[in-house]
């Protein structure tokens, strides 16, 4: 009876280089602290974003949706991040 070789120990450098920049630049789990909150992680995923086409029809709704979160959020953290969110996104439109 033959059986498969031991497998060495799963190491940080074995993961794909996707995994590890996502889990660095959001933080989640055992990797590293998470971020306070959801405006955080805003903050964070705005931090690694790049050029890309978005249909216009996608960030006017985004604008909408948090400008709303800019004006009734009890978290200041929270309305900075929104409206500096709906400045770009509007800029973005032109």
């Amino acid at each position: 009876m033959t059986t498969a070789p031991a497998q060495p120990p799963y190491r940080d450098r074995d993961r794909p280089a996707l995994g590890r920049g996502v889990s660095t630049l959001i933080p989640s789990g055992p990797g590293g602290p998470a971020p306070d909150s959801a405006a955080d992680r805003a903050r964070a995923a705005l931090a690694g974003v790049r050029t890309v086409p978005v249909h216009a029809g996608v960030l006017e709704a985004a604008i909408v949706l948090l400008d709303e979160r800019a004006r009734v959020s009890d978290d200041e953290t929270e309305r900075a991040a929104a409206g500096a969110t709906v400045a770009m996104l509007r800029a973005a439109l032109g």
